[in-house]
């Protein structure tokens, strides 16, 4: 495992364990889960996604979401499209996130829901970089 990328030990994982639960969340007391397989069938289908979005290689994205399953699969689909994710805490306040996003020099913002949208419009004048691409997770 030393040396291998997130993306690589994912598609390791798919390869040699498809049906072994990858990662589990409860939602409304009840637990979800995820194979391997599907994990992989998620972030290959993000990946594609930010790259019709516009992600580049090189490029920046800010995750705005509370902590869940799609999170993880973001970050890993941005660095298999070539970019870097850059998660945020969903309970920092506007001027908070507009520090991070404009000094990561994030070019995309993924918001989770309208709440976090809505932060990231109030800041988007003071954004030169960031496009907003107001997608739920």
């Amino acid at each position: 495992m030393a040396g291998m990328t997130l993306p690589q030990y994912l598609l390791k994982q798919a390869q040699e364990h498809p049906r072994d639960v990858a990662i589990r969340e409860k939602q409304k007391g009840i637990w979800q889960e995820w194979t391997w397989a599907q994990y992989l069938d998620e972030v290959r289908a993000l990946a594609l996604g930010l790259v019709a979005i516009g992600l580049e290689k090189g490029d920046k994205l800010a995750i705005l979401s509370d902590n869940r399953p799609q999170v993880y699969w973001t970050m890993v689909a941005v660095q298999i499209a070539g970019g870097m994710p850059v998660p945020l805490y969903q309970d920092a306040i506007s001027r908070e996130l507009q520090y991070v996003i404009d000094h990561a020099d994030a070019t995309i913002v993924l918001a989770e829901d309208q709440e976090q949208v809505d932060k990231v419009l109030e800041i988007r004048d003071h954004l030169p970089l960031a496009q907003c691409a107001p997608h739920c997770l």
